[in-house]
């Protein structure tokens, strides 16, 4: 009985580290199912963002790792945004805009390394990353910021 009683236990414990090893989401779009005005919800990893910016494109979710170059004054006109600038392994800076309307601020400090994703917005000073919150409405891809190990989404 006690033998029973451990291994579903066990098996319940492994199942809850593994659920929070692999998240998933149910809610995830997939490229190119959907309207044609959605934003592109493939992935881009920080090697494409050059590109992204290259050939001057947006509407794309990206994720990267970058450090925290400067931070700025948040923008309280209408929702209101957290917004910082990071630089990317190569060189690139992004202004992140953080909806903390939606998602909780995140405590940064200059060369705080973080991870985000979230979608990119060209311009001609490297570009935007926002979106990096959850969707109440459950029509957009959702973003998040990671810093020192937690989750803002």
């Amino acid at each position: 009985m006690f033998r029973k009683i451990g291994l579903v236990l066990l098996l319940l414990i492994g199942g809850i580290w593994l659920f929070l090893q692999y998240p998933f989401n149910l809610n995830q779009q997939v490229p190119g199912v959907g309207s044609p005005n959605e934003v592109e919800s493939a992935k881009v990893d920080q090697s494409d963002i050059r590109s992204l910016y290259d050939a001057q494109r947006s509407g794309v979710m990206v994720s990267t790792v970058a450090n925290v170059t400067r931070i700025l004054k948040d923008d309280n006109d209408g929702s209101r945004h957290q917004r910082f600038l990071i630089e990317t392994a190569e060189g690139l800076t992004l202004l992140v805009a953080h909806n903390i309307d939606l998602a909780p601020r995140v405590p940064l400090s200059v060369n705080d390394q973080v991870s985000i994703y979230g979608q990119y917005e060209w311009n001609n000073k490297g570009g935007v990353v926002h979106w990096t919150h959850h969707d109440p409405n459950k029509s957009h891809p959702e973003g998040w910021i990671i810093h020192l190990g937690k989750k803002y989404e």
